[in-house]
């Protein structure tokens, strides 16, 4: 069409000389974009959810240390002593327990609870009957978690339990067992008896404590509080 250049930008021909024209190349220039920012309260809530997801996978293994190291029970901080190593439930081969009634109970059932044990004989002299009082006011002492933990007597001979020490049983364990089986598991102090002591056994079966003789009410019931606060967390109330 006249007056009208219908050639494509960067060809053509040259006026002067009516020769075609060199292509121009075509020029792409790339600027810079700008880089996002973010607003100050946006940028400050992220990294307050991300420390907050880190706590969250970091709180077992704080909580693990935090236990072991401040509410553990250590020898020597405490009243009671440690049994290092702890010493497992033997099975009933090795520690064979009878009910009153003379049947057959197998060590695994006693399994799942904190076990308060004393050792005596069944007609259960006056420091059999201190520590069976003792025993029985500490568990009660222990408010709601005394559901957590059981009393157990454990006769080392074949006596016979005197009648009137059954009321002051009830809700107790009261098996008998062979003086040398408990020998063999529990431990007493030198220079005295295993009926000296109050011995404590974990809810995995585990004779980890033992209690000084003569026995102090206020320093067990500490340490009793201490275990089972340490414990909270896998130890359910019950069996």
């Amino acid at each position: 069409m006249s007056g009208s250049n219908s050639s494509s930008p960067g060809y053509g021909s040259d006026a002067r000389t009516g020769e075609a024209a060199t292509p121009e190349p075509l020029n792409f220039a790339v600027h810079s974009l700008p880089s996002p920012v973010l607003p100050r309260a946006q940028a400050r809530h992220g990294r307050l959810k991300m420390l907050l997801v880190l706590l969250v996978c970091a709180a077992p293994v704080i909580a693990s240390y935090v236990t072991y190291y401040l509410i553990r029970p250590q020898g020597g901080t405490n009243h009671g002593v440690l049994i290092q190593p702890q010493q497992p439930f033997p099975d009933l081969g090795a520690l064979p327990l009878t009910d009153l009634q003379g049947a057959s109970v197998a060590p695994a059932a006693l399994k799942g609870q904190w076990l308060l044990v004393t050792v005596a004989g069944g007609a259960c002299d006056a420091l059999c009957e201190r520590q069976l009082y003792l025993q029985r006011q500490l568990r009660e002492a222990l408010g709601k978690n005394r559901s957590r933990v059981d009393r157990v007597w454990l006769i080392d001979d074949k006596a016979a339990v005197r009648p009137e020490l059954l009321p002051a049983l009830q809700g107790a364990l009261v098996l008998r067992a062979p003086r040398e089986a408990l020998a063999g598991w529990l431990q007493a102090a030198p220079g005295q008896s295993l009926a000296a002591h109050f011995h404590v056994v974990d809810p995995l079966g585990n004779y980890m404590m033992r209690f000084p003789a003569p026995s102090d009410a206020s320093a067990i019931k500490h340490d009793l509080e201490k275990l089972l606060r340490a414990s909270a967390n896998w130890d359910p109330a019950g069996r």
